[in-house]
This record gives C-alpha cells, sequence and structure tokens, in this order.
C-alpha cells in the first residue's frame, strides 16, 4: 500500500477549487473551507463533498441534513483562511461578509463566485471521510470573474497561458499618414503593403461626415488591403456603414463613450442593426479610454452590454494612455469571461514605455487580438515591436514580420513632412506633401 506522505504529496499536485461549506443547527451558523468538492448528476442535481470524519463540521452537517456550496472567487484567500481556521483567533467567522438564504436556511456568501443549496440525500462511508450526496435545491452564479484555486497546499489563482496565436490590426496608420501631409498615393502603396501582409487596416475615417469620395487619401487609401477581410472603416451611423460597405469594406468599427452608457447603447444597437448586413463581416466596438474609468465597473457593464449587441470584438481602447499593468490585469481577468464568445481586442499606447509590458499582461489575462500602428505613428504600440515581442515568445500571427518591419524601417528614414498651410490659414494634408519613396 502506497505511503500515506507520498499519497498527500501526490494529491498536492491536484489542482482543485476553494469552497466554504456551511450549514445550520438550532438557529447557529456553522462553515469550514473545504476542496472536496464535486459534481455527481446534472439530472436530478446532485453534488458531493467529503468530509473527514474527525471534524467537527463532519457532526453537523450529518445531524442537520443540509449544507452550503460557496465556490470562492481568486479574490477570497482571506476568506478560505479564514474558514479554514488560519486567521487567529476569530470570534465569528462570518463577520463582515453578507450572507444570504434559500431553501434549507444554511447561510450562502453573496460575494462568492455562486452558491448551491443542498439537502443530504445519501451518505456514504469513504474511509476516514464520509461522502455527503447532496440534492440541490436552489443555486444562484452571482459573480463573473477567475476562481480560487488551491495546489501544492496553497491558494493562488490560474497559472498564466501564452496564447498560441495572435492578430494584429492597424487603425492608426492610414489617417497618421494623411495628417502628418502624405500624398495619398504614398498613403495608399503603404497602407496596402502592410494589408498585404496579413493586418487588416482601418482604410477610412468617416465620422468627420465627409463622404468616402471626397476625402483627399481615402478613396485611394480604400483599394489598400488585399481583400475585404483585411479593410475596415471607421463609422458613427447606419448611414455611413452602408457608404463603406459600398466601397467594398466589410468590417466596420464604431466608438462607444465607456463614461456614457447611453452612447454604450447606441453602440449597441448600431451593431444589431447591422449584424443583418450580408456585406458586413465584422463589426468592433471601441470602448474609448476603458482603463481611465473609475473603477472596472463601468468597463465591466459596458462590456457586459456590448457582449450581447451583435459585435464580433469588442476593442478596449487606453484613449488617454491611463493603463498600467495592474489596471491591465485587473480589468481583464473579469472581462475576458464577461466578454466570452465576443473576443477582445486591446488598444494600448506606449505612454512612458508602458506599451509592451501591458500587451504582455493583456496576452496573459486571455487576449489575443491587438491593436497597433505601424512605427508608433500616433503613439499607439508600434506593430513591429509587438511582432518582434511575440516571435520572442513563440507566439505566431498571421502578419509578415519581416515585410513590415522593412515598411516601418522605411517610414523612420523618411518621415513625412509637416502638412503644409492651406490658404485659409489651417494645416492641409494635401497641398505640397513629401511622398514616401516607392516600396
Amino acid at each position: 500500500m502506497v505511503e500515506a506522505s507520498t499519497f498527500r504529496d501526490v494529491l498536492a499536485q491536484w489542482p482543485s477549487g476553494v469552497t466554504v461549506v456551511t450549514t445550520v443547527v438550532d438557529g447557529v451558523r456553522h462553515g469550514m473551507t473545504a476542496s472536496s468538492f464535486s459534481s455527481v448528476s446534472l439530472d436530478p442535481p446532485l453534488v458531493s463533498i467529503c468530509l473527514d470524519r474527525r471534524l467537527y463540521s463532519h457532526g453537523l452537517v450529518e445531524s442537520s441534513g443540509v449544507f452550503g456550496i460557496s465556490v470562492l472567487a481568486k479574490d477570497q484567500a482571506e476568506v478560505a483562511r479564514r474558514f479554514a481556521g488560519m486567521a487567529g483567533d476569530v470570534a465569528d467567522r462570518f463577520d463582515g461578509e453578507t450572507w444570504s438564504t434559500a431553501a434549507t436556511g444554511v447561510p450562502l456568501l453573496d460575494s462568492a463566485l455562486g452558491w448551491l443549496d443542498c439537502r443530504v440525500l445519501h451518505a456514504y462511508p469513504g474511509g476516514d471521510h464520509t461522502i455527503f450526496v447532496g440534492e440541490v435545491l436552489a443555486g444562484h452564479a452571482a459573480r463573473r470573474t477567475a476562481p480560487l484555486l488551491f495546489h501544492s497546499r496553497g491558494w493562488g489563482q490560474f497559472a498564466d497561458v501564452l496564447p498560441d496565436v495572435a492578430t494584429l490590426a492597424d487603425s492608426g496608420l492610414v489617417n497618421s499618414l494623411a495628417s502628418r501631409g502624405e500624398i495619398a498615393d504614398s498613403v495608399r502603396r503603404t497602407a496596402h503593403h502592410v494589408g498585404r501582409s496579413g493586418i487588416r487596416v482601418r482604410v477610412a475615417d468617416l465620422t468627420a461626415g465627409a463622404p468616402l469620395e471626397t476625402l483627399p487619401w481615402g478613396g485611394a487609401a480604400v483599394e489598400a488591403a488585399a481583400d475585404a477581410d483585411h479593410r475596415s472603416a471607421l463609422v458613427e451611423s447606419a448611414v455611413q456603414a452602408r457608404q463603406a460597405v459600398d466601397r467594398g469594406i466589410s468590417v466596420l468599427e464604431f466608438k462607444a463613450d465607456g463614461h456614457d452608457p447611453r452612447s454604450v447603447e447606441r453602440a449597441a444597437v448600431l451593431a444589431r442593426e447591422l449584424a443583418g448586413d450580408e456585406g458586413t463581416t465584422g463589426r468592433v466596438v471601441i470602448l474609448e479610454d476603458a482603463f481611465a474609468l473609475a473603477g472596472n465597473e463601468p468597463a465591466l457593464a459596458a462590456i457586459d452590454v456590448l457582449a450581447h449587441s451583435g459585435a464580433t470584438e469588442i476593442c478596449l481602447d487606453d484613449t488617454s494612455g491611463a493603463a498600467t499593468p495592474l489596471q491591465v490585469r485587473a480589468l481583464l481577468q473579469d472581462a475576458v469571461g464577461l466578454a466570452r464568445p465576443v473576443p477582445l481586442r486591446l488598444r494600448l499606447r506606449d505612454k512612458d514605455r508602458l506599451g509592451l509590458v501591458n500587451v504582455l499582461t493583456a496576452l496573459k489575462s486571455g487576449v489575443h487580438h491587438f491593436d497597433t500602428t505601424l512605427g508608433g505613428l500616433d503613439g499607439a504600440v508600434a506593430t513591429e515591436d509587438l511582432l518582434r515581442l511575440l516571435e520572442t515568445l513563440d507566439v505566431t500571427t498571421p502578419a509578415d514580420a519581416v515585410a513590415l518591419d522593412r515598411v516601418a524601417r522605411r517610414l523612420r528614414e523618411h518621415p513625412p513632412g509637416p502638412p503644409a498651410p492651406s490658404p485659409n490659414g489651417t494645416s492641409a494634408s494635401t497641398a505640397h506633401p513629401t511622398p514616401m519613396p516607392s516600396l
């Protein structure tokens, strides 16, 4: 027979969730931390807990015939320690938390990921434990975030796993080149090379209200990418969306102000409306200043609305450069699951050289899609820099890193000239521009 120490060491390598098992006897609440919890059956709904027969809580569950299971979240290690008797001399373990009751009257933790209210249906001997099988009378899924895990005799969170593949889109190149005085043909050529390399390019911004054909650079850039799925346009109405679709742009982007629930709802309505248009293959809602909102709740509330709107992607835009690695981590741990199955896309700025650090944090938090700008022309993370990072991490991408680095190098060596003044004294990107060398 296996030695007890070896058996314990092997079991310590098996990760499990962490729960608080509660019961009530003569009106008095009792609870303990337990990881030996499992589902048994869906029809009827049954679960099991295994309790050491030497524990005081074992006798309480046996005599009461009822128990509750509260599944703990990643930020509830202190609750786990308290109910495991590891928090020192605590007068009442239930203090400091809010609790509800359901069918059996046992306490159920309001802040848990979820809870189950159970009546003991069977009790089977299991060596020095008893296997209690409970019939689930009520349940509630309260939160959508990462769970608390028990592994190697300690509590923690999911290990960070990098994705196998990441995709990129460039939403700043065309507008940056045009605003800095580049001629339309050079904009078209540069955007064409980026699109042909496997990166989606925003080729038109229609939100200013000008028709696509009248934009000094738009008409030329529209044909830049290799196919429709590698072209996108920024729009703010169904009319502008139709104008873009009629020119062969199948991916549509529109912005939502994370501070304004009405703006988020308008974007959601537009996404639902465009979902029925056969000419669109993508509907990207951009949540502006997602990392500058007060706390994470406004952003999470907006993501919840947009995830049910018909959007094919939700882009969290670090518009003002407020993102830090801790903020990115904290928001994404909840946001990725909340948005699922709609993928999140991040547009991060390179303020204080934190851009790639934030990207790495996002990659390890479950985000696989990023908006960048070739050369970092508008302050966003530079496309070529991110591709080099992905290469070092063995994360593959459809983009041709060599071709893009060549284009980025020419941008650096031959920067566009400043916009020339127009006759009325304002800058005009089409007056005496400095052309890029041929690519």
